[in-house]
């Protein structure tokens, strides 16, 4: 799908559904950490990755702030200052998914138990893309390896597994299993529990550049797993049961992901792109091609019950987030946050849904 296929409609406020029945104080607390943020990337001089008119938005959030205390004062805000537009494509629906932060027991050193490596980035690796476009940009290359003479493709996921990387003093953690080190890649962040009880958060560094791949839907479309029985936690099942054929399978996603660890304040949340914190069931995962990081998208997913109740997922949230399997005008990837039950819901989250996205109005 490109930009030229898409085409977006303005519409009231009424007309979307149970916008009135949703937390808006919620929402506006979800936008003001993407405005600070954008601000903060303003003030250090750093490209613009959101549009000047939503910028003038961050701004005015940012004065007003004080004054909206309340839900009614948030939605106040959001239908005065934007318009909700419908997203025009050739299909009648978009998808939606969920991630979440995994917690993992592991380890600082190597053991008997913990013996899974999680990398940091490599110095040798170079961005071709910046981090907030790689998701848009994710059927190319989008990491390279620098060489003396120029760059080259980096290692694969089953070369950087086989040794390709091993004595350059890379990892991070270790992981009893890899089983939870490819869903960890996948997910981008996560809490590492050692066993005398401390925790360490840590996040996406970059990736090995090499384009993903879903080994959920490799496995469908192999006639290997039923597509009506797949979720996350059926997926893990399979992919343990037999090492060496769940080892082969995930190695068909040959992009690997390199991680750090977040210390003081920025440990506190897991974080989106441009180092955005996400807050829980707020935060959106969003094509940028489409959509500027920063965007309030009113998210409509009558069939998605398990994570918005009896009438479906109803909810106001702020694009914050990229992803490479994120790719389309109405894929949305919804943070449900940290944990086991978290991952429950981001795990048999996968239906469709429709984005009325909030775009500010023009300056009178």
């Amino acid at each position: 799908m490109s930009s030229t296929d898409v085409s977006f409609a303005p519409t009231a406020f009424g007309a979307l559904p149970y916008w009135a029945a949703d937390d808006h104080a919620a929402a506006f607390a979800a936008f003001m950490v993407s405005c600070r943020r954008l601000l903060e990337r303003a003030r250090d001089g750093l490209k613009p990755d959101s549009p000047e008119a939503l910028l003038r938005l961050t701004r005015i959030a940012v004065d007003s702030s004080g004054h909206i205390t309340s839900a009614a004062d948030a939605r106040v805000f959001f239908e005065a200052h934007f318009t909700p537009h419908y997203v025009r494509h050739a299909e009648p629906r978009g998808l939606m998914t969920g991630y979440y932060e995994p917690v993992i027991p592991g380890s600082r050193t190597r053991t008997e138990r913990y013996t899974v490596p999680v990398l940091r980035r490599p110095a040798d690796l170079v961005n071709l893309v910046a981090e907030s476009e790689r998701g848009a940009k994710a059927e190319a290359l989008t990491h390279v390896r620098r060489t003396a003479t120029g760059t080259e493709p980096y290692a694969t996921r089953e070369e950087i597994e086989e040794g390709a990387l091993a004595g350059e003093g890379l990892e991070l953690v270790w992981l009893e299993d890899r089983v939870d080190a490819f869903f960890l890649h996948v997910q981008g962040s996560g809490v590492i529990l050692f066993d005398d009880g401390t925790r360490a958060r840590i996040t996406y560094d970059g990736k090995n550049g090499h384009p993903y791949t879903s080994v959920g839907r490799y496995l469908i479309d192999a006639g290997l797993f039923p597509a009506d029985q797949m979720s996350l936690d059926a997926l893990k099942d399979w992919l343990r049961v037999d090492i060496p054929r769940g080892v082969a399978a995930m190695r068909q996603n040959k992009s690997y992901v390199f991680f750090r660890e977040l210390t003081g304040e920025a440990a506190g949340s897991a974080l989106g792109a441009m180092e955005i914190p996400l807050t829980d069931d707020r935060s959106l995962a969003v094509d940028t091609r489409f959509h500027a990081l920063g965007t309030p998208v009113y998210v409509v997913a009558p069939a998605l019950t398990h994570a918005g109740g009896q009438h479906g997922f109803h909810r106001l949230m702020v694009a914050q987030d990229v992803g490479s399997a994120i790719r389309g005008a109405e894929r949305g990837d919804i943070y449900f946050g940290t944990g086991e039950a978290a991952g429950r819901k981001a795990g048999v989250t996968k239906h469709p849904g429709n984005f009325f996205v909030l775009l500010p109005k023009a300056v009178s």
